[in-house]
């Protein structure tokens, strides 16, 4: 309020001022400008006195007014201050949070299933002509066959059957001659004797096609949808079953359910008719047969499966001039295999 009565005081003396000096040129009566210039001065003095209590006055504030003040500033403080609570106390309501359960870890489904993607596995030990046993998992667990059959060499009720060790004997050569890997269908993994059902393959080579293709194996336990390779392991043993390779050269003995061992055990052997001989003539004395002398056979010994393995990295099976049964410590009839 001071600074705006000054403010008109001046400009009251400016205007008076240029007034008065107007008139006194013009040599009229200066009675108008004195005033204005009276009272511009007046107002300008009111002013200049006013102005210094109007900025004191709102420099001594009441202190209730303060007060106020410093009790919302501490609100404002106390709402956004955490607040620390004791070890105990804070103990106890962390205790009494409700604990919310995790859901437990699920092992990832293997990656190649539905896939035909190859795992590299580790052979533990050869059970007969479509069963093995491998490290999977971290653990040992046997390995049947998908699609194929193989004659049994120790069963406990249908005992060895024709072929059973031919198709042992040739699984061994087969697992040993490379890298063993294995492969799942898109369907159930294990079996009901909890065997995993997975196709085995050596160096990429399917062992399963390998065992139809020589005789060895007929395609059996058939159950959608694991039968990614039907056909072509049918067209396999199509072939076998033409050329009357192995199980096929016994007349009704791979079917469609089984070997039929009976069929086999009920055939009796052919035997030539003896010729017959006329009273005149006396029979030919026969000269005492010479049994060929039997030619030595060839073997090969290594102190032990080092030595061995730098001539045989695969090692060797039984009937190889090379093999020794110290070596065979597994009992599957190959000595020293990787």
């Amino acid at each position: 309020m001071g600074l705006f009565l000054a403010g008109i005081g001046f400009i009251s003396i400016i205007i008076g001022f240029i007034g008065f000096v107007i008139l006194f040129i013009m040599k009229k009566p200066k009675k108008a400008a004195v005033i204005l210039v009276v009272v511009g001065i007046v107002l300008f003095i009111i002013g200049a006195i006013i102005t210094p209590l109007d900025e004191l006055g709102e420099q001594d504030q009441p202190e209730e007014a303060v007060e106020g003040q410093k009790n919302v500033i501490e609100t404002e403080k106390q709402e956004t201050t955490p607040v620390i609570l004791p070890a105990s106390i804070e103990k106890t309501v962390q205790e009494a949070k409700p604990v919310v359960e995790q859901p437990t870890a699920v092992d990832p489904p293997t990656k190649s299933s539905g896939t035909t993607n190859l795992l590299a596995v580790t052979l533990v030990q050869i059970i007969d002509g479509d069963t093995i046993k491998i490290m999977y998992n971290g653990k040992e667990q046997n390995v049947r066959y998908l699609l194929i059959d193989t004659p049994e060499t120790n069963h406990p009720q249908l005992g060895k059957q024709p072929f059973g060790d031919e198709a042992k004997q040739r699984n061994i050569e087969l697992i040993h001659s490379g890298k063993l890997e294995i492969e799942f269908d898109i369907g159930q993994r294990y079996d009901k004797y909890d065997r995993l059902l997975a196709y085995i393959y050596v160096d990429g080579k399917s062992v399963q096609e390998t065992l139809l293709e020589e005789g060895l194996a007929r395609v059996a336990y058939v159950y959608p949808p694991n039968i990614r390779y039907l056909d072509t392991y049918e067209k396999a043993q199509a072939k076998a079953k033409e050329q009357k390779l192995g199980i096929w050269s016994i007349e009704n003995y791979a079917t469609d359910t089984g070997f039929n061992t009976d069929k086999v055990a009920n055939e009796k052997p052919v035997t030539p008719k003896a010729e017959k001989t006329t009273p005149e003539r006396a029979a030919p004395v026969q000269q005492p047969v010479v049994a060929p002398v039997p030619q030595a056979i060839e073997t090969e010994w290594f102190q032990n499966c080092t030595e061995l393995r730098k001539k045989y990295p695969n090692g060797v099976p039984a009937g190889h001039p090379a093999y020794q049964s110290k070596m065979d410590r597994d009992g599957d009839n190959f000595a020293c295999e990787q």
